[in-house]
């Protein structure tokens, strides 16, 4: 499995931002995948996730600005940012877990079983 972020950068406060994600070796549609995030000295932090059923879940501070959506048959995971603020710093992890649903464990992430490198994301002026 082989999860691959790109589209990350620098953005003014405001501004927008897609993220994506290629899969490979495992269906987006199938199972649980999303986005969590990282700033250096922090705890990494759910940002959103998709089941298989296409039910979305996001953390509080990015509901309404940012939207997770997935091509089924592209097997590729996108993150929308919008309205962007300097707290969204931060390295963006595409994650997945054997599991059709993620409720059992977000927001947390002791279910995921596979994470990206990573793409960074800067939100400054």
């Amino acid at each position: 499995v082989q999860l691959v972020e790109s589209g990350g950068g620098l953005v003014q406060p405001g501004g927008s931002l897609r993220v994506s994600c290629a899969v490979s070796g495992f269906s987006v549609s199938r199972y649980c995948s999303g986005w969590f995030r990282q700033v250096p000295g922090k705890k990494r932090e759910g940002v959103a996730v998709i089941d298989s059923d296409g039910v979305i879940s996001y953390q509080k501070s990015v509901k309404g600005r940012f939207t997770l959506f997935r091509d089924g048959p592209k097997n590729i995971l996108y993150l929308q940012m919008n309205s962007l603020k300097y707290e969204d710093t931060a390295m963006y992890y595409c994650v997945a877990a054997m599991s059709a649903e993620c409720y059992t464990f977000w927001p947390g992430s002791d279910g995921l079983d596979y994470w990206g490198k990573g793409t960074q994301v800067t939100v400054s002026s």
